[in-house]
Formats: structure tokens, C-alpha cells, sequence
């Protein structure tokens, strides 16, 4: 990929997320998802891992995805639709690992997950959220070896990177890319993030755009 192509791959991103983004659906079960459409991107992790502050940094709408201090929030799979004729969805799944909910709820939300994400034609990519303080968790390697499993293609989004030195958060990332060398349905490249700062989305609207275009061949 040249400068030039990255350049105009980037632009084409603030333009997208820079249109009319708005909560589209809520399925609380796999038989009330919406008709496939499109193209969709989930984003996926840990529940205390910023999801939600992430959908609202690549969309600049401070509260399109609801964000909540007490993890485990979003219940159900949050589908967010772009603007006309953009193609795009973006999937707002439950949180992984802790969550202050009832064992038997949790339960219920992983199956919802499992089964989201083995029989989504319309699913282009999961985008896998770390902590860029922390690395991978033992939840997190769950969920990647049940992503190469459905061989869903996923790409890992460091974030929180805004709270990491630069030399950790380097050396971060590189140790993430040689984990992820183990897995067959990853993308190789990580991104760094920061929904505070703001770092990293010019680069996460871009990989979108890259992918749209790649659909649509």
C-alpha cells in the first residue's frame, strides 16, 4: 500500500464516519437479528475494555453507544447503521468475561455471540478490543481460538493506548503480533487506540473503508 492509497483510504474514512450514524437494531436473541445487509464489523472484548467509548470516537458522537461505568452493560448485539448507501453496520456485542449479571444471563449472551458469529454472511470482520495496559487475558485466547474456529477474520484494536508509554505500548504491540502469528483467522496488523485522545481512528476508518472496497470487487 502506497502513501498516496493510505492517504486516500484515510479521507475516505472521515468522510464515512463523519455522516449520520444512529442505533438501527437490538437483538437480545439470534432469531431477532436484522435481515443481512451490506457489510458489518463487530467489535468484540472484555467488558470494562472500552467498546463502547470506541464506537463513539469512530462515529464523533459522544453518546451513540451507550457506555456505562458498571461493566457489563450491553446485553444484547447493538447494531449502529452508517449513511445511505454507505454499506455499512457497525455491531456493538456483549462484553466478555466479568460482567455484574447473573451467571445463567452471561451464559446466554456467550451462546448469542458464538452463534452471531458462525452464521453471519454479512460479517466481514471482528474487530477484538485489548487493553493496551494489560495484553491478552485468558478470556481474550478463548475468544480467538472460537474466532479461527468459525474462521471469522478478526483484527486486534489496542485500546486505552493514550495510557501506556510509548516504548511499553511499542513493545506491546509487538508482542500482540507474534501471538497473533499463532492464529489462522487473524489479521496480522494491530492498531493502537485511544478514545480519549483520538489516536489510532484515522487508521481503524481506513482498515473499514479498505474492507468495504474489497466487498464490493
Amino acid at each position: 500500500m502506497t502513501v498516496d492509497a493510505d492517504a486516500k483510504l484515510i479521507e475516505q474514512g472521515r468522510k464515512l464516519f463523519a455522516g449520520e450514524w444512529q442505533f438501527f437494531w437490538a437483538s437480545p436473541s439470534i432469531e431477532t437479528l436484522p435481515p443481512m445487509a451490506g457489510m458489518e464489523v463487530a467489535f468484540a472484548g472484555r467488558s470494562n475494555v472500552g467498546k463502547s467509548s470506541l464506537i463513539n470516537a469512530l462515529t464523533g458522537r459522544n453518546a451513540l453507544a451507550r457506555t456505562s461505568h458498571t461493566p457489563g452493560r450491553t446485553q444484547e448485539l447493538i447494531f449502529f447503521e452508517g449513511p445511505d448507501r454507505a454499506g455499512l453496520r457497525l455491531v456493538d456485542m456483549p462484553g466478555y468475561g466479568y460482567a455484574s449479571a447473573p451467571k445463567s444471563k452471561v451464559a446466554a449472551w456467550t451462546e448469542l455471540i458464538h452463534k452471531f458469529l458462525s452464521g453471519r454472511a454479512s460479517l466481514a470482520r471482528v474487530y477484538v478490543l485489548i487493553d493496551a495496559r494489560h495484553g491478552f487475558k485468558q478470556a481474550d485466547l478463548e475468544v480467538l481460538k472460537a474466532l479461527d474456529k468459525s474462521a471469522v477474520s478478526y483484527q486486534v484494536v489496542l485500546t486505552k493506548a493514550d495510557q501506556v508509554k510509548a516504548a511499553e505500548l511499542q513493545a506491546q504491540i509487538e508482542a500482540t503480533r507474534v501471538a497473533l502469528a499463532k492464529h489462522p483467522a487473524a489479521f496480522p496488523q494491530v492498531l493502537a487506540t485511544s478514545a480519549r485522545s483520538g489516536a489510532g481512528m484515522a487508521e481503524l476508518r481506513a482498515a473499514m473503508v479498505r474492507l468495504l472496497g474489497e466487498r464490493r470487487r
